[in-house]
């Protein structure tokens, strides 16, 4: 047998100084085919992370791979030039419509609105909203909120309420951050992101936002972020105690709970 340019097999491996059976080596490791493939689905599924979060996902799906050869095969799938698509606002994970909430904390929403101080300091109001009952368990006020208050504020309304299931939430930093992705991981919590752009995949939560800018945040002058956090917070125990809602029968969040959980006890008397 000769090479392409007419010496012999053996006479090339000589000039190059190698093994001849090397020539006719074939690796036996297994194709990654589906390790690449799982990797495409981690990076369009989350478009925020790089290699090293894929690596720990991959990690998490039972994947016994190295963070050197995700970051080879990262670099090979051209994952690290999707930022470009994102700023255009093409990217976007491929979600169909998700199933209808079918009882309290099931599946809450989540997401942030921004007001000021009468001196003109911004704050931040953490909103979250139960999609089954419109129960507003969580209106946390703060100047700045990192992914670890977010988790923070989470576990203390967990510890009072129980989880849920899902959380939909947009791509802002903190529902995106390394602490929010650690902590869902660890309670058992699916954080469910919507497309870039398409607020309403998240309708549960605009329309939440929407009565509190218009009936607290616009309606009220908060001298200091204390008293930002007392107003806001009578807001939220008298939407969930008072206002009647269409969607719910024109009952009130606190209403539409006692009727699931006499329900359930109901149900439970008659499995006995």
């Amino acid at each position: 047998m000769q090479t392409a340019y007419g010496a012999g097999v053996t006479r090339a491996c000589r000039l190059l100084q190698i093994s001849r059976s090397l020539c006719a080596y074939r690796s036996r490791r297994a194709g990654q085919e589906f390790l690449r493939l799982r990797m495409r689905d981690l990076a369009n599924a989350r478009p925020r992370f790089g290699y090293r979060r894929i690596h720990v996902l991959l990690r998490r799906d039972g994947w016994a791979v190295n963070l050197k050869r995700v970051r080879r095969l990262y670099r090979l799938e051209g994952l690290q030039l999707r930022f470009r698509v994102r700023r255009r606002k093409h990217a976007s994970l491929h979600r169909g419509i998700p199933p209808a909430a079918t009882r309290a904390h099931e599946r809450w929403s989540m997401d942030f609105v921004h007001d000021a101080l009468a001196d003109g300091r911004a704050f931040r109001v953490l909103t979250v909203v139960d999609q089954w009952s419109r129960w507003s368990p969580i209106l946390e006020v703060a100047h700045s909120m990192s992914g670890c208050a977010v988790a923070a504020a989470l576990d203390r309304e967990i510890a009072r309420h129980g989880k849920p299931r899902t959380i939909t939430v947009d791509h802002g930093t903190e529902f995106t951050s390394r602490a929010l992705d650690e902590w869902a991981y660890r309670r058992g919590v699916a954080l469910d992101f919507i497309r870039p752009g398409k607020p309403v995949e998240n309708s549960f939560i605009e329309s939440f936002n929407g009565k509190l800018r218009d009936e607290c945040l616009n309606a009220n002058q908060f001298l200091s972020i204390e008293d930002a956090r007392r107003k806001i917070e009578a807001w939220r125990a008298d939407y969930n105690l008072h206002p009647p809602h269409s969607s719910l029968g024109n009952r009130t969040p606190r209403e539409y709970l006692d009727r699931q959980t006499t329900a359930d006890d109901c149900t439970a008397l008659v499995q006995i």
